[in-house]
């Protein structure tokens, strides 16, 4: 069983698009656990319509390690809840990782929008993880798969980190097993937070911060501020 686990907060504009696109996989063997941080909205109520287990969250990746916690599928599947999957997308990813042996692998990300720069942005980060993905393994929380067992041998998401936690999970997950970046499939994300933030304001961001972890180590303070959650 493959086990899909969202962190939400205040998602009922964008959930119930995610759980539609699972919803018509042809893969069919797999559970949806929603982890969620009190939600105000119909975030809790759209889940349990579509029949996903609710567990208590946090800011994503306590969100994530509780929503391990409670998976029962020996493969874990962490996605944003402001993405979308494509069609056979899980079939697609899982035979896959079963023809490369893989461990744990990340996805490309492409924008839901129509934007030329973003396209291009993207373009340029997906490079980016398909480059570096042999020897300093780079992935998006749009789209992680990692075995349970890995995922537990590693524990989890370091709790820890204030940004780019799921570029560290996925490095270390890189040590203890095989790591790959998947050719035949991509996710889609929403723009709202480049919309909120400014794309100059969050391009500059993530460069910086993606400077800092390369020369002093992982961001565990405010320095770079970075929100869970946009009303978009």
């Amino acid at each position: 069983m493959l086990s899909i686990i969202i962190p939400t907060l205040n998602e009922e504009k964008y959930l119930p698009k995610l759980l539609d696109s699972v919803k018509n996989q042809s893969f069919k063997d797999y559970e949806i656990v929603v982890a969620d941080y009190n939600s105000k909205d119909k975030t809790r109520q759209l889940a349990k319509k579509y029949g996903c287990r609710i567990v208590k969250g946090g800011k994503p990746p306590i969100a994530r390690n509780n929503g391990a916690k409670a998976a029962k599928g020996g493969i874990l599947f962490f996605i944003d809840a402001d993405c979308i999957m494509g069609k056979d997308f899980l079939k697609k990813s899982l035979d896959e990782i079963k023809r490369k042996n893989l461990d744990a692998a990340g996805c490309y990300v492409w924008p839901l929008g129509k934007r030329i720069v973003d396209k291009i942005a993207f373009a340029l980060f997906n490079f980016w993880i398909y480059a570096t993905q042999f020897f300093y393994p780079h992935a998006p929380g749009s789209g992680i798969f990692c075995k349970k067992s890995v995922h537990e041998k590693i524990r989890g998401f370091d709790e820890k980190i204030r940004l780019s936690e799921d570029m560290d999970y996925v490095r270390r997950a890189g040590k203890h097993g095989k790591f790959r970046i998947l050719s035949s499939v991509r996710t889609y994300t929403s723009m709202r937070r480049f919309d909120s933030e400014g794309r100059f304001n969050l391009f500059s961001k993530l460069f910086f911060s993606g400077l800092h972890r390369l020369l002093f180590g992982e961001i565990k303070t405010d320095k770079f501020k970075y929100g869970f959650n946009y009303k978009k």
